[in-house]
């Protein structure tokens, strides 16, 4: 169900081109703080901003403007976070983030998420991931959002998603306080559970991380269940290095399709692109054009060039969430976009070492 504002201008749906991505920005700041359409969190900030966003923002390059808001969603109750215009009886989620730098943060969603799951479950289609048959995910489930995410993948041809459920915050706690050995006791607890749902269903497809996709096969009997079955395996969740990427790929994976998928609570995600014969990267994400700006920037925020590594800055102008001007725990290489899309890529994405005065561990998610 999509919001319906209380007059235009509304919500709609833009191609990916910059113009129309910049008359998208207009019309969702205009939702967003009007009074009558708007959020109590955005309308709250409003006389705070220095600028009337209903006059001042013209595009996309007018979203620097706003604060980085990000720290906050950690507190504020998500009830304040819908926006007034959403349509009577509108069904919302609470999502969080990892909260592994902190108190997690939190986001809601009514519809734009189901839309980028389509249009993620397309790319992955692409990549040659079967379009029938049961998935198993092998991370984290509620709170947060990439199971559900994962689930919806499997369902347009009448797939089932099992899960085994990952807490990312209690393995980056055993690692980050030094218990190691309990960490890999938990990991074998997970691949235990996944091993009985190989040996019993039919599933096709394994949505995991990349430290359990290592630690998959360095354990015999689970590695030799999952080559023999698995037909395409997504990973998300931390960073795959080149070398470790195309190790997976060619020597323990070579006849499943291996797919990345990077995101975030905030963000939603940017799927793996179809590689271009211009593509010197094993792995370019990018993200859903219609709701979603990433840009890589140097330490005073400027855009850095092609082949250079800049920090992650998030610009997710949605319906139901308004988060512009977001800088990410991560770093990544700037990609040209591919020849069907007109958003740049990103490769070889890492994090940073700390964020937010915290200590990054990236764990297993």
């Amino acid at each position: 169900m999509t919001i319906t504002p209380a007059q235009p201008p509304g919500p709609h749906r833009p191609p990916s081109g910059q113009a129309d991505f910049d008359a998208h920005v207009r019309a969702m700041t205009a939702w967003h703080f009007d009074d009558r359409t708007g959020s109590p969190f955005w309308l709250a900030r409003r006389a705070q901003l220095g600028f009337d966003p209903l006059t001042d923002v013209t595009g996309a390059a007018d979203l620097v403007r706003f604060p980085d808001v990000s720290r906050e969603l950690r507190t504020t109750p998500a009830a304040d976070l819908i926006p007034r215009g959403a349509a009577p009886g509108q069904v919302f989620r609470v999502y969080e983030s990892g909260g592994t730098t902190g108190a997690p943060k939190r986001i809601v969603d009514g519809a734009y998420r189901s839309r980028m799951g389509v249009w993620t479950r397309q790319r992955l289609t692409d990549h040659g991931v079967p379009e029938t048959g049961d998935w198993l995910h092998l991370g984290p489930t509620g709170p947060h959002v990439v199971a559900f995410d994962t689930s919806r993948y499997a369902e347009p041809a009448g797939g089932l998603c099992y899960t085994v459920d990952l807490d990312p915050r209690w393995v980056k706690r055993l690692l980050g306080s030094g218990r190691q050995q309990e960490a890999d006791d938990y990991i074998d607890h997970l691949l235990d559970q996944a091993r009985e749902i190989l040996l019993s269903q039919p599933v096709r497809v394994l949505s995991t991380t990349p430290p359990l996709i290592e630690a998959i096969c360095a354990r015999p009997d689970l590695y030799e269940l999952v080559a023999s079955r698995i037909e395409a395996v997504i990973w998300a969740g931390t960073s795959f290095s080149p070398e470790s990427l195309r190790l997976v790929q060619e020597d323990f994976f070579p006849t499943a399709r291996l797919v990345g998928i990077y995101g975030n609570s905030l963000m939603g995600v940017a799927p793996q692109r179809v590689r271009t014969p211009e593509d010197t990267h094993p792995c370019v994400f990018e993200p859903f054009a219609e709701t979603t700006r990433l840009d890589l920037v140097d330490e005073d925020g400027r855009q850095v060039g092609y082949g250079e590594r800049g920090r992650v800055r998030v610009n997710l102008v949605s319906e139901e969430m308004f988060l512009p001007n977001v800088l990410e725990r991560d770093t990544a290489v700037r990609v040209r976009p591919s020849s069907d899309g007109g958003v740049d890529g990103l490769a070889e994405v890492a994090s940073v070492a700390t964020y937010e005065d915290a200590d990054v561990v990236e764990g297993v998610y």
